[in-house]
């Protein structure tokens, strides 16, 4: 299966174990708990979604790599012990806690959360001497004489032994008390999760085209080449902050993260075209309403790999411009709740008991300690917490400007904040005006670029697959931002466009039917 379905499968699994019945027990007994095995390819997303199952379940998450454990710091070290048995006294040896099985308990501490999910990859890798414990854990879930504390699920991954020569293989007795997943890398399925990431569209587009270039594994003479997802990431990542920094992105650059020379070239030549299209698409214009003839008859013009790479960079500052809103949404629907209370606080006290800025602080630190706990824990995504740092920012100016007025009375204190969130609300519906405008311009130049001028033409386009408007479409509706911002501000060109996709869809679904049939006489 591809990493999404494994995704949903964990989910449901960690849903399932999470369950209790109505004495308040666990459905199926921490015991009985198979733990799941995520077989499959390095760097195609494996840690990653166990991050994201933590982060949507809400729950906690303790990650280790099983390579750099030894049988001492997995099992624990022995110590000595008197027990008495019968009148006699015995000298016992028994183990200190298992730095594993220790670091959920501190996690617990620290943060409150009481379940969560241990993740221990490279599970099939493990040495020699810690292969015996490491078999003993999955079937009991027991390092040494410390049992994983109830509500925490046991989660692991390995990769198969064609990628790795130290791949020890379980016995039956082991896989039968195991959830095995087996994933394989799949593009399509990853384009999903890049585009919603925020991926460079430049790889996008590159891989869009050369979908073979996605993932490889394989020996050669001079060594182990290879290209990956999290290598695609990873330089999607480098490419913008060089970007940002007016630093050069090239092939040496490129080649160390892309480790296949032939592609890590071809990549690099195609990242120089790119930034070219970039400079001649004036992207910022046709975003404003405002670009050129010229552009306009490039765009006509342009051979289909040159119009691939301007929907990628057309999609991308759309994206960037619509994300921007649901992220103030986002600190909004942070900041809602929190100053329903700071009102209830202000204004339900006399003005002798209640200071206006110690009422908000009170509530940034509270906002802080919840931070503080959720990243501990791995429990928030990555924007969740920016969310919530925004939100705090937010308070703090409050706060700040009560200082700088002398405010502190409660009434008057939540007659500035009630000012402050006021703003905060006309800034978003600024930022979702300029984010639909944005919208309807780039589907206006689109329109004139692309959209053919009479019925005949656009069955011809249909059935040659060549519909450019169609796959901005489908990008728009894949892309969690952009999906989102339409879905809460609407954009008719939109919805007249995504009948047509359907329509196309559905055509391009009956011919394979048809193809498919078979005629028996």
């Amino acid at each position: 299966m591809n990493i999404k379905q494994a995704k949903e499968q964990i989910k449901n699994a960690m849903t399932a174990y999470f369950t209790r019945d109505e004495l308040g027990n666990y459905a199926i007994p921490i015991e009985k708990q198979r733990p799941v095995l995520l077989i499959g390819p390095p760097g195609i997303g494996k840690t990653a979604i166990m991050e994201q199952v933590a982060a949507e379940l809400g729950v906690g998450l303790v990650s280790y790599s099983m390579t750099h454990h030894t049988r001492q710091s997995a099992l624990g070290l022995p110590f000595i012990t008197h027990q008495e048995f019968e009148g006699y006294e015995y000298q016992m040896s028994e183990y200190t806690m298992s730095e594993i099985i220790g670091s959920i308990y501190a996690l617990m501490r620290e943060t409150g959360v009481r379940e969560g999910i241990l993740f221990l990859d490279e599970i099939n890798c493990v040495s020699e001497t810690l292969a015996p414990c490491m078999l003993q854990f999955l079937q009991y879930k027991v390092f040494g004489q410390h049992r994983i504390p109830p509500g925490w699920i046991v989660v692991t991954a390995g990769n198969p032994p064609e990628y790795n020569k130290s791949v020890r293989d379980f016995d039956i007795v082991t896989w039968d008390r195991l959830k095995r997943i087996d994933v394989e890398a799949d593009y399509d399925v990853w384009r999903e999760y890049a585009s919603a990431r925020g991926v460079h569209p430049s790889i996008l587009t590159y891989l869009a085209a050369r979908k073979k270039d996605f993932y490889k594994v394989e020996s050669t003479a001079a060594g182990k080449h290879f290209v990956t997802a999290r290598g695609w990431e990873d330089l999607s990542e480098m490419i913008r902050l060089y970007e940002k920094n007016d630093l050069t992105v090239d092939e040496l650059l490129i080649g160390q993260y892309i480790q296949t020379p032939k592609i890590a070239k071809d990549f690099a030549i195609y990242y120089d075209l790119f930034r070219k299209y970039r400079s001649d698409y004036q992207i910022d214009r046709i975003l404003d309403g405002t670009a050129g003839s010229d552009v306009l008859f490039r765009a006509q013009r342009a051979q289909m790999d040159e119009r691939m790479s301007f929907l990628g960079l057309l999609f991308d500052a759309v994206t960037s411009e619509l994300r921007q809103t649901c992220e103030r949404e986002d600190v909004l629907d942070i900041l809602t709740p929190v100053l329903r209370e700071v009102k209830q606080e202000m204004m339900g006290a006399s003005d002798r008991e209640t200071n206006a800025p110690e009422t908000l602080e009170e509530h940034i630190r509270r906002l802080e300690q919840e931070l503080d706990k959720g990243r501990r824990a791995s429990a928030l995504s990555p924007n969740r917490q920016k969310a919530m740092q925004r939100a705090g920012l937010c308070l703090e100016g409050m706060r700040a400007e009560l200082l700088r007025r002398g405010i502190s009375s409660g009434e008057e204190g939540f007659g500035l904040v009630q000012q402050e969130f006021g703003q905060l609300l006309e800034e978003l519906k600024t930022s979702a005006a300029r984010g639909t405008e944005v919208l309807s311009n780039a589907f206006d130049f689109c329109e004139q670029a692309f959209e053919a001028e009479d019925a005949q033409e656009k069955s011809e386009i249909i059935k040659s697959g060549g519909q450019e408007i169609l796959v901005f479409v489908t990008e728009l509706t894949v892309n969690y931002y952009t999906a989102r911002f339409i879905g809460h501000y609407g954009c008719d060109k939109y919805y007249m466009h995504n009948k047509q996709l359907q329509f196309a869809q559905r055509q391009m679904e009956i011919a394979r039917q048809v193809e498919d049939l078979t005629w028996d006489l």
